[in-house]
């Protein structure tokens, strides 16, 4: 009757072994490291500039516990921080010898002690929030009239283009705001006007607007698209300052959108408030110039010469020099777009770009008379400027599309249209929030946050131990197990652990230990009402399964509408608190029967079972039951 089969003690096994693997370095702590990241866009941090720390710490006589390429950075972990410090100051040397031009960006930082075996099971620990490990708290206003602003105005001159392309005149295209006019002078012209708009330019709606004798088209953006426009320039803004950011050498950064038009980003471990505000807030931009094909340009490529009289000398990705035009052909704010691609005849990874109406005639007059010609490329951040590719125009190129190729990998492709797409932030930002935790204070807050979650614990635990004897036992050693595998699931989630969180972990105790108590006061009813143990420990858990069930599901329901609904805190709280409720289920269900059936499973002839006192009616006080 209570005995489990084999297969479920095996799943019972298995997941206690996953929990502790994956809880495990949570443990280890964490030890000083230095990250190396890259400082400015164009240039990549891979296994050469391993290589390179390499030999800076073999030079200085350093040798770190960990060195290895993580993503797009180089991360060397060390025993003290003294060791860190002179790890530092050894790379700092050796891979930024210009403190004005820095190529890297050489951080302090601090990294899980985990040993190899659990990284090599991808066994890693939670992130600490803000609260828990101290740094910086902005919150970001997005201008969201700007970006709406400049998107009439590309519209503006696109009509502008259609229009003459289709012989339609007209009085004038003026911008008011986001309301696009268009003057005509008769009807015919303006039916014709409207009928263009409605087929090129899905995103516009129009309306005539009479004007004594002349004619009026208004045309103002749709209110689907206007919602389009403003996700797009959130989320091109989220990316950019993720690109940003790492260069802060920040281990898990929150950047999440708030609401319609506010971005939230938390930068834990992070002091210096000055530096990330100048991370954020930089600015990068695009030109596209020709490059000098002079014979004194030609000579000053090869070093042999000066940068001859209204041109200007800038490095490409690969560190060659590139002789440009002063004269600058478009910028960044012509570009709508820029995704990468292939060549339909070649298939050579290419990078397709997509310019507004005026950049769209700039470049067709500018390719016409310059074929054979090279076009560069250059991408301007913190006042310098580096050649991202300068191609030879083959043909004049018209219609506002753009493709960019030659001697390009996939990889390169990808790479260079993010660096055109979101090399600048689509709308502009202002900080109207900012705060700093100190790390003492956010060591403080993991102290008593435990503090209370372990010592809550302790009480539940005396508490069950003292009134349901061997059934609390089983019931604490099953709380012991949810708290197991709550903590192993956060960890395998990478999930960020906040103050809410241990709030929500707190709370996840008193849920499970609930469920228990239901079990255990489902036996003693039993027994009281004159059944077997075998029979009272069987029928309890069936019965009580039905109302663990209910109530779980319904604080689940509260939990999910917490996750979809909340953010920030919240959405930390829902988080634990979802997942808690899941590891109850299991542990306290489960799990104790796993345990009670261990135990008593294989007693035929069980007399009684140590669950505390069964008080049962006396003959005399015991009230007849009635139809």
């Amino acid at each position: 009757m209570n005995r489990y089969p084999v297969w479920k003690y095996a799943i019972i096994v298995v997941a206690l072994l996953v929990g502790v693997l994956y809880t495990l370095p949570n443990f280890f702590g964490e030890a000083p490291a230095v990250q190396v990241s890259s400082a400015k866009a164009t240039v990549k941090v891979d296994a050469a500039v391993l290589e390179r720390v390499q030999v800076a710490l073999d030079g200085a006589g350093v040798k770190p516990d960990l060195l290895r390429l993580e993503g797009t950075s180089v991360r060397a972990r060390f025993d003290t921080p003294d060791t860190q410090l002179k790890a530092k100051d050894a790379i700092q040397k050796a891979l930024v010898p210009d403190a004005a031009d820095p190529q890297y960006i050489v951080a302090l930082n601090l990294v899980s002690r985990s040993p190899a075996w659990l990284t090599a099971i991808h066994a890693a620990p939670m992130y600490l929030g803000l609260d828990l490990r101290g740094g910086v708290h902005f919150m970001l206003q997005v201008d969201m009239e700007a970006a709406l602003t400049k998107k009439a105005e590309s519209y503006a001159g696109d009509i502008r283009t259609a229009l003459r392309d289709k012989n339609i005149r007209h009085g004038g295209i003026s911008r008011n705001g986001q309301t696009i006019e268009v003057r005509l002078r008769d009807e015919a012209t303006q039916t014709a006007a409207r009928n263009l708009i409605a087929d090129q330019f899905a995103d516009l709606q129009t309306t005539s607007v009479p004007e004594g004798s002349e004619f009026k088209l208004r045309a103002t953006i749709k209110p689907e698209a206007v919602r389009r426009v403003q996700d797009q320039a959130l989320k091109q803004n989220i990316t950019t300052l993720h690109n940003r950011i790492n260069e802060l050498g920040v281990a898990e950064p929150v950047i999440q959108q708030q609401g319609l038009d506010r971005i939230v980003v938390q930068l834990p471990g992070v002091q210096d408030t000055a530096k990330a505000k100048d991370i954020l807030g930089r600015t990068a931009t695009l030109e596209v110039r020709l490059v000098d094909e002079g014979t004194e340009a030609r000579a000053a490529e090869l070093g042999g010469g000066p940068v001859p009289f209204g041109a200007e000398k800038y490095l490409d990705r690969n560190g060659q020099a590139v002789i440009v035009k002063k004269q600058v052909i478009l910028t960044g704010e012509n570009l709508t777009d820029a995704q990468p691609g292939f060549d339909s005849q070649t298939q050579e990874p290419t990078v397709n770009l997509t310019l507004d109406a005026k950049g769209s005639r700039i470049f067709k007059d500018v390719t016409r008379d310059n074929i054979g010609k090279r076009m560069a490329i250059v991408l301007f951040e913190k006042g310098k400027g580096e050649v991202v590719t300068a191609p030879v125009i083959r043909s004049e190129i018209g219609g506002g599309r753009v493709q960019i190729s030659g001697r390009m990998s996939t990889a390169e492709a990808n790479d260079t249209a993010l660096l055109l797409r979101a090399g600048s932030l689509a709308a502009p930002m202002e900080i109207i929030e900012e705060y700093t935790i100190g790390p003492s204070l956010g060591a403080d807050n993991i102290e008593r946050g435990f503090n209370s979650v372990i010592w809550g614990l302790v009480a539940i635990a005396v508490f069950m131990c003292f009134y349901y004897m061997l059934f609390g036992v089983f019931s604490t050693v099953a709380l012991g197990v949810n708290v197991l595998m709550l903590l192993a699931i956060l960890s395998m989630l990478q999930a960020t652990l906040t103050l809410p969180g241990i709030a929500a972990m707190a709370l996840a105790l008193g849920v499970a230990i609930d469920s228990n108590v239901l079990i255990n006061e489902r036996i003693r009813e039993e027994l009281r009402d004159g059944a077997s143990p075998q029979m009272a420990i069987h029928v309890g858990y069936e019965r009580a399964w039905a109302t663990i069930l209910d109530s779980n599901v319904t604080t689940l329901i509260a939990g999910l509408a917490l996750l979809a609904f909340g953010s920030g805190p919240v959405r930390g709280f829902a988080v634990v608190h979802c997942i808690g409720i899941l590891t109850s289920m299991f542990s306290a269900v489960f799990f104790s029967r796993g345990l009670v059936n261990l135990w008593y499973g294989g007693k035929k002839k069980l007399k009684s079972v140590s669950i505390g006192q069964v008080w049962k009616p006396d003959a005399d006080t015991a009230v007849a039951k009635t139809n």
